[in-house]
């Protein structure tokens, strides 16, 4: 690392973060530094460090890369030109950290920081899965859903990273390809947010939310996992990939097979409209309670899970399994919570529920390796482990997990 002008650190990239950001030192001090790759040597921006008189005190500094000094071999021009590095960090539009680096590489690095969040924080012994790819292209035409954003002066686009400051953009290209056309069809939006929505018939939803005024209503629209079909609103939860609804539940299927009871009462928590409760009654369970903090949501499962025998509970699942009889069991879970994780409330519950399985689905690795580091330290044991790379040219990924007894 060497000094350069007032706010600029020339700086060695050792690893990468959870995050999508990148590790290097300066005088001891961690800096996390945005479009690097480790092996680079790099000029980078203090963002919120320099002018500040508390920086010094802080333990770590973040750093927007503006030039690179020694270039990694897995260093790609970026498939977004808009969030190239050779743009002003402050015009770089975000949401696709990693789309500097070959895609296989993304994936090794995917794996690692699960390797490091697994050995920090679930215990010894774990060894992260290769991260998957769903399919054979380039990791572009991929998003079913995105969000735009207006400013106050009209200005639509992505954000930047890591700030509210809207990009306007020529082009959309992890976007599938009528979800862009639509995106860049826009015209006219007030100051707020327009969602589109691809569903699986290929309609694309456009979706304006003003930040004044009346909110759309909800469309109901269909989406498909193999032979079944899910009734979901427009504006709720539904996996962007088009291959993810059916990789995860083709996962989910695998490691729970021979394992569900017909006789036993089994549970899906965090439901969304009933993906893995159907996944449940397709491995034989006859009696299953879906708990989903969202009424509407519920209110779906209820429907796409007919005629099978599915409780759809709308609660917190927390307060939910708060509130078993302390006499109740349970078959197989399925556990898919939001990005902070179960959390150990719901992790010391389950653990009291006695399930004779547990299937996670882990859209978070740090979140995921904190809960498996729980139910190790209740006995339990992590026997099978696969990640799946649902959202190329981004930090995100997904894990399914297997806990038993």
């Amino acid at each position: 690392m060497t000094s350069t002008a007032p706010g600029l650190l020339d700086l060695d990239i050792s690893g990468i973060a959870h995050g999508g950001t990148f590790i290097a030192r300066h005088e001891g001090r961690v800096v996390f530094v945005s479009d690097a790759i480790p092996g680079e040597r790099v000029r980078a921006r203090l963002v919120d460090a320099a002018g500040d008189p508390g920086a010094d005190k802080r333990s770590f500094w973040r750093a927007e890369t503006v030039e690179v000094l020694e270039s990694s071999p897995h260093r790609r021009p970026h498939v977004w030109a808009e969030a190239d590095v050779s743009r002003d960090p402050a015009a770089r539009a975000g949401g696709a950290d990693l789309g500097h680096i070959d895609l296989d590489h993304q994936r090794t690095l995917k794996r690692q920081v699960l390797a490091e969040a697994l050995d920090k924080f679930a215990g010894p012994g774990l060894e992260a899965p290769v991260v998957e790819a769903v399919d054979d292209g380039d990791g572009t035409g991929w998003r079913t859903r995105i969000s735009l954003h207006v400013d106050a002066d009209g200005l639509i686009g992505p954000f930047a990273a890591r700030s509210h400051r809207v990009i306007p953009v020529a082009s959309h290209p992890l976007a599938r390809p009528r979800v862009e056309a639509a995106a860049l069809a826009v015209r006219n939006p007030k100051p707020g947010r327009v969602d589109l929505v691809e569903s699986a018939d290929g309609e694309v939803h456009v979706i304006r939310n003003p930040e004044r005024g009346r909110r759309p209503a909800s469309t109901e629209i269909r989406e498909r996992v193999g032979e079944r079909t899910f009734r979901v609103d427009d504006t709720g939860f539904w996996q962007v990939h088009p291959n993810a609804a059916a990789t995860l539940d083709a996962a989910v299927r695998g490691i729970l097979e021979g394992r569900v009871d017909a006789a036993s009462t089994h549970y899906d928590l965090y439901g969304g409209v009933g993906l893995f409760a159907a996944t449940l009654a397709d491995l034989g369970a006859s009696d299953i309670v879906s708990v989903e903090s969202s009424a509407r949501a519920s209110a779906h499962t209820r429907v796409n899970l007919e005629p099978h025998d599915v409780t759809a509970v709308t609660a917190r699942v927390d307060r939910y399994l708060a509130g078993l009889d302390p006499s109740a069991s349970a078959g197989v879970v399925v556990l898919d919570p939001p990005r902070a994780g179960a959390g150990r409330a719901v992790v010391d519950a389950l653990h009291a529920l006695s399930p004779d399985a547990i299937a996670y689905v882990a859209c978070d690795p740090v979140a995921l390796a904190r809960d498996l580091g729980t139910f190790r330290g209740h006995g339990w044991q992590v026997e099978h482990m696969r990640a799946f790379d649902l959202f190329p040219h981004s930090h995100h990924f997904e894990v399914v997990a297997l806990l038993t007894r």
